[in-house]
């Protein structure tokens, strides 16, 4: 009941009711958009070519843009040439001094930072149109009704503006509205799978029977635990106490409280799992080209990697704990942290400033980052197994002896659409807590009760006793 009272009090606020309408409005005209077609494309035939290779770097590009790389519509690229740009300057902040310099000027450099983001989400928008407007009419799938420069030109002012558009929406968002805006349009695009994904559990279950009782109430049953899993340790953190000694500033006496410097588990989010998956999903698309597939000794390597082999999934475990390690160095730096520390007077009990300090916050966050990196793993590799399984039967000397007594489920999975993935559950999970917290923070500064019970109820003008 207080779910429900708390959910009312949302469209009772004047300011929180037009933020969360307007969130609603922007979505709806992303969905909208997402249903104008790119013209000069056989959409029934790019269709057809991406079903056949859905487990390539297509279908996972898919998975973010919402369907509209299968439907080829004019939101084609989706959010993705903003991430890209994104994670550059991110990743740039570390060797460019200027931008190293501007993030630490507050919220001016923040907004420098983000034109740049702009103008490199154009520029990569621009690059990644004409090579997909070039790949289609040089290929022999028939994709293009008119080729040619104009084809061309109309591709790239297309797919640039819808990425523009879309841009300019998540901003809207994130000002206007409730919650991360670029979040939020990937959170709808994957949602808009939930209805499919009722329809094939009732189809295989009560149609066709692929499914017995007791497989639909196991996929259920591993749908809630992996996403009270993923809620689970998305709010985990490791606090670190920290002690600020007192100081006499005039005649007031400032410092001497004690806090705590949380460390999340996952401080990285689904960054790592979309580097590792984009990776080990271009030697999948590689191999469709007829000239690897004429050097017996590349496609038979490339076939070793390909999803569901067994390889594939320790690659893809190393990559996710790499770019793990790999992220949290680049957005926490425990030496900065330990000297900011030092500066403001305070100190980790039974620690010694300085470097010894950030040799303990470096210990610390390298423990936690395994444990979130095994995390992650963990996440992704049972629904994928779910989805696909692992072809354990091909593994030497143990192939045989796998196929015989391993499960087949195991072996081939059980058949659930890709959306059952662990990045699509990670991001709809994390970004719906991260809304529900927003929404819940706007709630308790105006004296109304949280959706949690942790939240609690600051009094004022709605208490009852």
């Amino acid at each position: 009941m207080k779910f429900f009272e708390a959910f009312a009090n949302v469209f009772r606020i004047p300011d929180l009711r037009k933020r969360v309408l307007f969130t609603l409005a922007m979505l709806a005209v992303y969905r909208l958009g997402g249903h104008i077609p790119t013209p000069g494309i056989n959409t029934q035939r790019w269709e057809d070519f991406l079903t056949r290779n859905s487990g390539g770097i297509f279908g996972f590009f898919d998975l973010f843009a919402g369907g509209n790389i299968r439907r080829f519509t004019i939101f084609a690229l989706g959010i993705m040439p903003y991430i890209t740009a994104s994670i550059i300057l991110q990743l740039l902040t570390v060797v460019v001094p200027t931008l190293e310099k501007l993030q630490k000027e507050g919220e001016l450099g923040r907004r420098k930072i983000t034109q740049w983001t702009r103008y490199l989400t154009i520029a990569l928008s621009i690059i990644q149109s004409f090579g997909i407007a070039q790949g289609l009419q040089h290929s022999n799938g028939g994709f293009v009704t008119n080729p040619g420069w104009g084809f061309v030109l109309m591709t790239i002012i297309s797919l640039t503006t819808g990425t523009a558009f879309i841009m300019w929406l998540g901003e809207q968002i994130s000002d206007r509205g409730i919650g991360n805006g670029m979040s939020l349009i990937i959170f709808a695009g994957i949602v808009v799978g939930l209805p499919n994904a009722i329809q094939n559990i009732y189809r295989n279950t009560f149609i066709t029977r692929e499914w017995g009782p007791f497989q639909m109430i196991s996929i259920l049953i591993m749908m809630v635990g992996v996403v009270a899993f993923i809620v689970l340790v998305e709010r985990g953190e490791r606090r670190i106490p920290v002690q600020y000694a007192k100081r006499v500033v005039g005649r007031r006496v400032m410092g001497g409280q004690s806090t705590h410097m949380p460390l999340k588990v996952n401080a990285g989010g689904v960054i790592p799992v979309i580097f590792a998956s984009s990776i080990l999903a271009f030697p999948q698309t590689l191999a469709g080209v007829p000239f690897v597939k004429n050097m017996t000794w590349l496609s038979n390597t490339l076939a070793s990697i390909r999803h569901g082999e067994p390889l594939y999934y320790v690659l893809f475990v190393a990559g996710i704990i790499f770019f793990c390690f790999f992220y949290v160095s680049i957005i926490f730096n425990p030496n900065e942290a330990a000297d900011n520390m030092r500066k403001y007077g305070g100190f980790i009990p039974g620690i010694r400033p300085g470097r010894n300090t950030a040799e303990y916050m470096n210990a610390i966050l390298t423990k936690i980052t395994v444990v979130g990196g095994i995390y992650l793993a963990i996440l992704c590799l049972i629904p994928d197994i779910m989805i696909s399984g692992i072809k354990l039967q091909h593994l030497p000397l143990l192939g045989n002896f796998m196929d015989a007594y391993a499960p087949r489920f195991l072996l081939e999975g059980l058949n659930v659409n890709f959306y059952f993935g662990g990045t699509s559950l990670l991001i709809v999970v994390g970004v719906a807590m991260d809304t529900i917290n927003q929404v819940e923070a706007q709630l308790i500064m105006r004296h109304y009760e949280g959706f949690t019970p942790r939240a609690g109820r600051i009094r004022g003008r709605r208490s009852t006793f």
